[in-house]
Order: structure tokens, then sequence, then C-alpha cells
């Protein structure tokens, strides 16, 4: 009995999960059927973003016609005549007509999240002294001990350092420093005091194929300055390594139940952020061991990478477990603007590339959408970009007012964010340093400090009594 019970309950999920994708599938077939219909019918006069042009903008929530789903039915199939608006009722018909309004009325209650302006400054609060000197590209580090941390150079050295000197350690994952890539984030077991695992992100390139790139990450111990007992805890299949040399993500952060988190960046295949096949543009779960969670939301799914846990992300380079709330909160590059604070969620779509707030580098539009039916807006985002980089919570003593909140790294912005949260929600921010250099990774120090890595250097923030 106990057997045909287990049968039964693993044969629900499996329709589960595929009632669940085949939903997900018939929601983006019906967006883009109703982006396409708006583009032809709509576009030319209520402009790109419905913002208005020979017609009044469709995105003000000030219509003077009604803006339900049955408002918009009834002017889309009646037209307005005192108006000139003519009636597709006609053209317009059955799934058609529903994807059209869904679409319309979708964009118009999806609320739009503001930028960040009008930043205050706490920069005065705090003491800033040189903690380490002459590195070459720190790019992320981790305390291992009392003024010890663990620091990668991007040229793909891994350091032990303190305030009085460094040690190199020897024989870690070769990785290839190549634009956007390298050595990248360094971190340490929850239960690093009894089992002394170290793990790495990385730039791997192809062994058939040297400039076929992909992130994976690897554990190993560190003995007499030794790097030992290697394992690969995530590498893609050899078809999904891709020759370009940006995007690669890639933070490392865990949560209190066995988990480990990490992203990965696009690589510049924008579209393929979409595609649970590929395991770019997505941020990863997996056990410390390497194992996948079964609860992962797309382990069911058909040729899907079963360490996904969220997709559409463009480029994370901040993520953090929140040790208060247990929040995966993560920060990800966007084009030219639209910077994103995304709270990760099991199984959510966060848009990229079909919605942004930002444009193409060249001026010209990326996607007309800042939101669409199914997928997630950012908590907050900024526009123009501050190239986000690098994403702790600060738990120490030093500044006690200040527990709980994000510390945020910019790269172009050369800035500490020091970002309020409460829960899932933004609820404001203030710089805590300013012009220092491009700030590429931030971590709270045992000592209750905030440590800062900047092009050569890191350094140390305290108050400033």
């Amino acid at each position: 009995m106990l057997r045909l019970l287990l049968l039964t309950s693993t044969a629900f999920l499996f329709t589960a999960c595929q009632q669940a994708s085949a939903q997900k599938k018939d929601m983006e077939r019906s967006t883009e059927r109703g982006a396409a219909l708006y583009a032809e019918f709509c576009e030319s006069c209520h402009g790109v973003n419905m913002e208005g042009g020979m017609a009044p903008s469709m995105a003000d929530e000030s219509w003077a016609y009604g803006g339900t789903v049955a408002d918009i039915r009834r002017i889309v199939t009646q037209g307005l005549e005192e108006v000139g608006m003519p009636a597709f009722g006609d053209v317009i018909r059955g799934q058609n007509l529903d994807d059209l309004v869904t679409y319309i009325h979708s964009d118009l209650s999806s609320e739009k999240i503001p930028a960040v302006e009008n930043v205050s400054s706490v920069e005065e609060r705090v003491k800033i002294e040189d903690w380490a000197t002459d590195l070459d590209e720190p790019w992320g580090m981790h305390f291992i001990a009392d003024d010890t941390a663990l620091v990668t150079e991007k040229s793909g050295k891994l350091w032990q350092v303190s305030s009085v000197g460094r040690i190199e350690i020897k024989g870690i994952p070769e990785s290839v420093d190549e634009r956007q890539g390298g050595l990248l984030d360094v971190a340490t077991d929850p239960d690093y005091a009894n089992n002394g695992w170290v793990y790495l992100s990385y730039t791997h390139a192809d062994k058939k194929d040297r400039k076929a790139l992909m992130t994976k990450i690897s554990r190993g111990r560190i003995k007499n300055g030794q790097w030992t007992n290697e394992q690969t805890l995530f590498q893609a299949k050899p078809e999904d390594y891709i020759k370009t040399g940006f995007h690669f993500g890639s933070r490392i952060t865990f949560d209190d139940e066995g988990h480990l988190y990490f992203g990965i960046g696009d690589r510049g295949k924008k579209d393929e952020a979409q595609d649970l096949t590929r395991p770019n543009g997505k941020i990863h779960r997996i056990m410390r061991d390497g194992s996948i969670p079964e609860d992962n939301p797309f382990v069911e799914i058909e040729n899907a990478y079963p360490s996904i846990y969220s997709y559409g992300n463009r480029n994370p380079q901040g993520t953090i477990v929140h040790p208060q709330t247990g929040v995966v909160w993560e920060t990800e590059h966007g084009p030219r603007g639209g910077d994103e604070l995304n709270a990760i969620k099991s199984g959510v779509n966060y848009g990229w590339p079909k919605i942004s707030y930002g444009i193409n580098y060249n001026g010209t539009e990326l996607t007309p959408h800042t939101a669409l039916p199914g997928m997630e807006q950012p908590v907050s985002q900024w526009t123009p970009s501050i190239a986000v980089c690098g994403l702790d919570v600060y738990t120490g003593d030093l500044f006690p007012e200040w527990k709980g909140r994000l510390l945020a790294g910019a790269l172009a912005n050369q800035t500490v964010r020091l970002i309020d949260v409460e829960g899932e929600t933004y609820k404001g921010e203030a710089i805590l340093i300013k012009d220092k250099g491009r700030v590429r990774d931030v971590t709270i120090g045992p000592d209750g400090a905030i440590y800062v890595a900047l092009p050569s250097r890191i350094v140390r923030l305290t108050p400033n009594e």
C-alpha cells in the first residue's frame, strides 16, 4: 500500500509539473501574440510604449473611456467614433482579441518601478583606511579568521591575505582571464571550521576549444598553502560553452538549509536567458556537494538544467542570502540603464530580455516593455546604470543601526550603497563611500568593519569617531 501511495504521489507531482510547464508556454505564446497584434494595429497611433502619439497615451492610467478588461475589449471591438478610433471587431476576434486585451491591460496594470534618484550620503560616518595593497584586480574576498581573508585576483591567483602580508594558494583550478572572465568569487562553507571546504567560481575553457568559455563552480580544501581535494560542483555541457568574453556572473552564497546559490550571466546571448535548456542568464541552486535539490523548480522539465532556480537574469554580480529573513537578494547589470535589485524566488522569470528598464548601448530601443504577464518586476532599479557588483548584508556591531541592511558595490558609479530593506520590500538607500575607485566586492569582517575591494587594494571602513 505504501509503495502504491508513493507511486501515485510521484505520478501526481510529475503531472503537476507538466501542467505548470504547459501553462507557462501557453502564457508566453499569448504574450507574444498580444505584442504582435499591438504592434500591427495599435502602435502607430498609441506609441511603442503606449505613451501616445496620434492617439492618447495608454500608460498614464487616466483613460477617459475606462481601463478595465471589459472597457478595453469594448473599445477595441466597437471603436470610438467621436475621436476617430476605428472598430476592430471584424478583424480581431476570438483568442486574438483575448490576447491583445490581456496584453494591453497587463502592461497598464503592472506597477512601474521608479529609478533610484536623489540619494543622500553617509560618507561622513566612516573612516577609510587601506587594509591590503598592491593587489591585481581583486574580484572576491571572504574572511576565514580575524584579520585573515581569502582573496581572488581576476588574473587567476588566490591569496590568503592579512594586514601584515599574504600567501599565494598553489594548485587552484585553471581559469581564463578573458575580458570580464577570470578567477571570480571565493566563499567558504557555512561549516568551514569543521570541514574546511572553500568554493570558487571561475571562467572555464572547453578542452576541445579553448575559445569556448563558461562559468564553473568547484570546491577544495587548503592545506599548507596548497589546494587539495578538488571537486567539481557545476559544469555546463560542452555544447553550451560560448565564445564570448563577458557576462559570467558569478557570486556564491548559502542558505541555512544546505543550498548553494550562484549566478551565470547571459554570456551575450540574451534570448538564451529565457531558455531553460541553457545555463546562462540564470540563478542556480545546488546542494553544497553539487547534488540537485529535489524541490528545484525545473527538475521535471525535459532537457532543462535541473540546477536552475530562476531565469531571465542578465548578469548577476551580487548574490546574498539575508541571514534574518532568508530572502535571496541579487543585483544584476542592466544594459544602458536598468540595473536591478531582485528578490530571487523559485521558478520565477525575471524577464530579461523581454522586459527591461534599460536601452541598447548605442541608444536604440532594446524592448518596448518594462512589464509583461508572468515576468517579475525588480524590487528597485538604477537608471542610469551604476554597474552593480558585490553584495552583502551588514551583520556587525560597529554600526549597530545598519544591521540587516544590504551593502551593494558599483563599478562605474564607484560607490557602495547602503540599502534599507524590509522583507522583500525596498525602503531606500544612501551612499556609503564614493569616488575611491571601481568597487568589485564588499564584505563584512569578523571585527564588524566593512571591507571594500577596489582596483588594486582593499580598504577597511570603521566608524569615524
